[in-house]
């Protein structure tokens, strides 16, 4: 992958709004330190988590279509069968970039989500590390 602005990190991090699918309360959960992290870098990001109203401060969403606005990256830290209901969500909402973090790919998602040409990364690499080179915006 080259690293040029062309690249799908490049893209998912030039985006305005985020969404962290699978954001939690629990601070030792990726969840959580992927939602945190997207924020603390001057991003506009929104938890999403159906069983939980806040989460580190900010108002939990229970879908992309409750979000007060479609989201530009998505961020996905759930298993791969909840990443399938999470694509089809994003896909209907008009989503542009989708990460899935170590551990929530999906193959059916990620192809899905190709097919209605969404920019996908889904190879194994980790929003937190980018985030961690890139430091505060």
């Amino acid at each position: 992958m080259e690293e040029n602005g062309n690249s799908p990190t490049a893209a998912f991090l030039a985006a305005k709004t985020y969404a962290v699918a699978g954001a939690s309360t629990d601070r030792s959960k990726y969840g959580n330190k992927v939602f945190q992290a997207l924020a603390n870098s001057g991003r506009s990001a929104y938890p999403l988590n159906p069983t939980t109203p806040e989460i580190e401060g900010h108002q939990a969403f229970a879908s992309i279509s409750g979000l007060p606005v479609v989201p530009e990256s998505l961020s996905i830290v759930t298993p791969p069968r909840v990443t399938r209901e999470v694509v089809q969500q994003a896909i209907a909402a008009g989503v542009k970039n989708i990460w899935m973090q170590p551990g929530a790919e999906d193959e059916q998602a990620s192809q899905l989500a190709r097919d209605a040409g969404i920019n996908v990364i889904d190879d194994g690499s980790c929003v937190l590390v980018l985030l961690a080179i890139e430091g505060p915006q």
